[in-house]
């Protein structure tokens, strides 16, 4: 299989052998700068912008990463918007895309994964795979430890419960936790007044 299928097949859901040389050399570019921009101290902020905005497909102003941070390609497919903080050990398995909208907040040890492989015995022993893309909406906080599965869609202003499994879409404006990860109510006008329960919110 010649590299312009293998990126065909990357990028369009169907199934794949991870084993083309001139791919993996590509990856490995990105991986290299991943391990830079891990080893960089928090002092180094200007140089780790810098380096996100060569690894990452896009990525908006005011995004920060925290360190350890994991991807399968660096970035390389993830197009993020502004305003997007993600906490310790964010792993983005960004075999093929991977949208994450503004304002977005990720807590730490989460995983936005977008690889999987056949239930076949004999086609995983060949490490054959295909992905499904995930789209994070604006406005979207994933709690700690949640995990996000192939071709999924949050939809924006949600909120992802910590520990949730996502594995089918998430409307907009809701509360959604659990495993698998399930609606528990939409978000409402009531909670421009309080927060924590029944504490009234006294800032702007």
């Amino acid at each position: 299989m010649n590299l312009e299928e293998t990126l065909y097949r990357i990028h369009h859901e169907k199934l794949y052998y991870c084993d083309n040389e001139e791919l993996m050399k590509e990856q490995g570019k990105y991986l290299d700068m991943l391990f830079t921009y891990n080893q960089l101290p928090p002092s180094k902020g200007e140089e780790k912008k810098a380096l996100l905005k060569k690894m990452f497909g896009r990525i908006g102003d005011n995004c920060y990463i925290e360190t350890p941070f994991h991807a399968n390609w660096g970035g390389k497919n993830v197009y993020m918007g502004d305003h997007v903080y993600a906490n310790f050990n964010l792993v983005l398995v960004d075999d093929a895309v991977i949208e994450i909208g503004d304002n977005v907040m990720i807590g730490p040890n989460v995983v936005l994964c977008t690889g999987t492989h056949p239930v076949s015995p004999r086609l995983r022993a060949k490490e054959a795979q295909y992905n499904k893309p995930v789209k994070v909406g604006s406005g979207v906080w994933i709690g700690a430890n949640a995990m996000v599965m192939p071709g999924v869609t949050i939809g924006e202003n949600s909120i992802i419960g910590a520990g949730s499994v996502v594995t089918k879409d998430i409307p907009a404006n809701v509360i959604a936790f659990g495993n698998p990860c399930k609606v528990y109510r939409e978000i409402t006008e009531e909670d421009e007044k309080y927060y924590d329960k029944d504490k009234l919110i006294d800032i702007k």
